[in-house]
């Protein structure tokens, strides 16, 4: 883990609202049919310089409550795709959880550190629950960057 002052970038994508008690019961996860449909549309409008990020935003209030994730890439433009929606990744300081392996496990085993990590009683961060992102780095390697108060 490091922690990292980040400037604010824009991303574009597709957006689904949830809850982790939903993503809990398969009959009500969201997350993996938006990821579907980021891979069949979106996708194939991708260059070599495109950055994929799963963003988390627009909390209720903590991990319990309902927010928003948006699969999203830097360079996609609103108007390629209907249904694409323009958000932002504030600026501010974050904490980079890394890990690698096979998709999606990888990236479910980090949040599973994340969670651990700011239930711990002795975690000297507080989440801003502003905006979090999954960076996906390549095929295997995923950066969780979680918002600091």
């Amino acid at each position: 883990m490091k922690i990292h002052e980040l400037d604010g970038f824009a991303v574009t994508g597709f957006l689904a609202r949830t809850t982790n008690e939903n993503e809990a019961t398969p009959t009500r996860a969201k997350i993996s049919n938006l990821w579907a449909k980021f891979n069949t549309s979106a996708a194939p409008h991708l260059t070599g310089q495109s950055r994929i990020f799963g963003l988390y935003t627009n909390y209720d209030s903590d991990f319990t409550g309902a927010f928003d994730v948006i699969a999203c890439s830097d360079t996609l433009s609103p108007n390629m795709i209907s249904e694409l929606i323009h958000a932002e990744v504030r600026s501010g300081k974050y904490l980079i959880f890394s890990s690698d392996g096979e998709m999606p496990q990888a990236v479910i085993k980090l949040w599973r550190e994340v969670w651990h990590y700011f239930n711990s009683p002795n975690c000297p961060y507080q989440r801003a629950y502003t905006t979090d992102f999954e960076y996906y780095k390549n095929d295997t390697e995923v950066d969780i960057y979680i918002a600091l108060k």
